[in-house]
């Protein structure tokens, strides 16, 4: 991402400014839904502060509001995920990696809604059991793979469509931790089988928590509070063939450092495919994968995007990027360091290196030191924002004119 690109014209913070506020009024909005609503609602305008930059030597001025920092703002997290992308890369091993995705049966949608953290848990949990089991079985791989799974829950229209991308090592460690097994260079594991493993152990965990009573079943899932009714219920999603995707391998730590990137902190859909709020109605691109991938526009009211929107607040402190097996922390300076030592690249892997700031990363993406003026390349002085010189909301401004006899250094008491 480059930060230096102009504002896009529409963003998903004008449309909840405009129609945020209506939508609660007649719609149940949960505690965690209404937070992310007044977050991104107040990100980068004066009601969260900000500060100034001002050379002394020119009299040029920039400004800028702080950001709200939360996970669901699309402006919030090319930073978060630069930084998070350093570390991973790190962590990559010399080999192919696979591209694994998990999807859940449309049946389970309405439990999912209703039961969004146990259940969010008990996918990640069933997907990475599948992998890590059929990749250990001696009749398959025979080796202990390493996952990262990344949990989406929306497809290029917005609606509710939970599902998890996994990467998976291609090759994994011997069970007598001496030798590296590579898998097949185009094939990991069958899928059918794969699919079944998923299937069985998600279902099992799902009655695990229907017999402990920790499910919430309301509105249209609330026969299936009735034993009876929840065991034929069950048996029909046994029956159904579960949908696992294998795609083709990835050809290196590169390849994979720019698909992590585009998965790892990204939620519902980016400011840039919007393309109009007109009437009520929202316009935004979108990508239509059973007709030949298409690029089409959708077009909903203003209520209508706000709900699918909102359809995709996590709990809070919930983690989406999780890592198993050779990837898992426990294992990064043990079982993993030992793989590197056996495909011969222990002396690739790089020491941790010191936190990268903001600033750093904005001269990488742009080319330019925000320190400096750049009108006559002079030392800029941060001040701190003062909300009254400033609209109550608008956005990223960059250009207002203030005077600096206002205000005050940041450093300052």
């Amino acid at each position: 991402m480059n930060l230096s690109s102009p504002r896009p014209r529409l963003e998903v913070a004008d449309i909840l400014r405009a129609h945020g506020q209506a939508y609660r009024a007649t719609h149940p909005v949960s505690a965690e839904q209404a937070s992310v609503l007044r977050r991104l609602v107040a990100c980068r305008t004066a009601a969260l502060g900000g500060h100034v930059d001002a050379c002394d030597r020119c009299g040029y001025v920039r400004i800028a509001y702080n950001s709200c920092r939360d996970r669901h703002c699309p402006k919030c997290q090319a930073v978060k995920r630069a930084q998070w992308l350093q570390t991973r890369l790190q962590r990559l091993l010399p080999v192919p990696y696979f591209h694994v995705v998990f999807t859940l049966p449309e049946a389970l949608k309405p439990l999912l809604l209703r039961n969004p953290r146990r259940l969010y848990d008990l996918l990640f949990q069933a997907a990475a059991q599948s992998l890590l089991t059929l990749a250990a079985d001696p009749k398959r791989l025979g080796a202990q793979v390493g996952v990262t799974a990344v949990l989406h829950t929306w497809g290029q229209n917005l609606l509710f469509h939970p599902h998890l991308h996994c990467v998976v090592t291609g090759g994994g460690l011997g069970p007598d931790g001496t030798r590296w097994l590579p898998s097949r260079p185009d094939y990991f594991l069958p899928v059918k089988v794969l699919g079944r493993l998923f299937r069985g152990k998600f279902l099992a965990g799902l009655k695990e928590l229907y017999d402990g009573q920790r499910l919430a079943l309301s509105g249209s899932i609330e026969p299936l509070n009735e034993p009876r009714a929840f065991s034929k219920w069950l048996t029909r999603l046994y029956r159904q063939d579960w949908v696992v995707y294998a795609k083709k391998p990835f050809g290196g730590a590169q390849q994979v450092f720019r698909y992590l990137g585009r998965y790892s902190h990204r939620v519902a859909l980016a400011n840039d495919r919007l393309l109009a709020l007109e009437d009520g109605y929202v316009l935004f691109r979108w990508k239509d994968y059973a007709d030949e991938q298409r690029t089409k526009v959708m077009r909903l009211t203003a209520d209508e995007f706000v709900r699918r929107f909102l359809l995709h607040v996590l709990p809070k402190r919930f983690v989406r990027i999780r890592h198993y097996g050779l990837l898992a922390g426990r294992n990064v300076s043990t079982r993993l360091q030992r793989c590197r030592e056996l495909l011969g690249a222990a002396a690739a892997a790089k020491a941790p290196t010191p936190p990268v700031t903001w600033l750093d990363l904005l001269e990488q993406w742009t080319g330019m030191d925000f320190t400096d003026c750049p009108r006559c390349q002079g030392p800029l002085t941060r001040y701190r924002l003062e909300p009254s010189l400033l609209p109550p909301t608008g956005g990223d401004n960059f250009r207002r004119p203030v005077s600096t006899a206002t205000l005050v250094p940041a450093d300052s008491s």
